[in-house]
């Protein structure tokens, strides 16, 4: 395999939150790049988290990393516990003695949305509510304060926080609740502080976000699964815009190799936008624009989404 083939090989890779959806798919294509990826969650083969879902675990994804050409290293770590994330960031040093890339995309709020979208702040269940903040937010600083000073010991550095939206996006909608909005938009801001702090050491911080994503939870909620999920498109004709999690996989590995990438830092990006950029495409070849189709459709209803695949 050439370096064209694996442009990350040599690079050390953390992805918080990795044991499903985004976080997984991200993992395994930076491990197709070369890179070497530690890969944290809290579901592991003998435990599980309060998401509920056993069918993946962190394992599995250190497992997928390997097998797409990189080495996945499976920790369990609960980001809410800075003493665990402080022993995950040591060992990272002894053992790599750098960190090229952090992937803040720890969220596992889900069970907490489906009865809370839509609701005022004072109808939802305040520890529900502070919860999602807990995951979303508080994880993420927590996160960042402990890794970011392995990841500028070397220049270059790249942080991607992902998240649901964009600025452009979030920054004049009201996101479903004030709890998943103030979730959803804080790794925005957290990215664009960020950039400030890192420029000086040659570093770089994004947000970036996927579009209406094919997550295993997704896929699930529909009763579908990748092979036959265009048929909840009966259900919700919209679906068919939505993107598998390799495509926002492919935008983050698109990031980190690029050598001129600090010239996104501070910006939210999407995985659409990134695949005009980089030439990348979904998994069956299409290259969905999940934000501009949902933009496109509130002034224009019979909107063609076929035009945004």
């Amino acid at each position: 395999m050439t370096h064209e083939n694996t442009p990350l090989a040599g690079r050390i890779a953390l992805v918080a939150g990795a044991t499903r959806g985004a976080g997984r798919a991200i993992a395994v294509q930076l491990g197709a790049a070369g890179a070497t990826v530690y890969v944290t969650g809290r579901t592991t083969r003998d435990k599980v988290s309060e998401v509920g879902r056993t069918t993946e675990t962190i394992e599995e994804t250190a497992e997928l990393v390997t097998a797409a050409g990189g080495e996945g290293v499976a920790v369990p770590t609960d980001h809410l516990e800075p003493e665990q994330v402080r022993a995950l960031v040591e060992r990272i040093d002894r053992e790599r003695g750098r960190l090229d890339v952090l992937v803040n995309d720890v969220w596992g709020g889900e069970h907490l949305i489906g009865s809370t979208f839509g609701k005022k702040t004072w109808e939802i269940g305040l520890d529900d509510g502070l919860r999602m903040l807990e995951l979303g937010v508080r994880t993420h600083l927590i996160t960042s304060h402990t890794a970011l000073p392995l990841l500028t010991r070397h220049p270059g550095g790249l942080v991607v926080e992902v998240t649901d939206g964009t600025s452009a996006y979030n920054g004049t909608r009201y996101r479903e609740n004030l709890f998943y909005d103030l979730a959803k938009n804080a790794p925005i801001r957290m990215a664009f502080g960020l950039a400030e702090e890192l420029a000086d050491s040659g570093g770089t911080a994004v947000s970036v976000s996927p579009g209406w994503l094919r997550s295993e939870q997704m896929l699930a909620h529909f009763g579908v699964t990748e092979d036959n999920w265009r048929e909840a498109t009966e259900k919700v004709p919209d679906f068919a815009v939505s993107e598998s999690p390799v495509y926002v996989g492919r935008a983050v590995a698109a990031l980190a190799a690029d050598p001129d990438r600090a010239r996104w830092n501070g910006q939210s990006l999407d995985s659409g936008r990134l695949a005009r950029e980089y030439g990348f495409t979904d998994a069956d070849g299409s290259r969905p624009d999940s934000w501009g189709f949902i933009t496109a459709k509130e002034t224009d209803p019979d909107v063609n989404v076929d035009d945004y695949r």
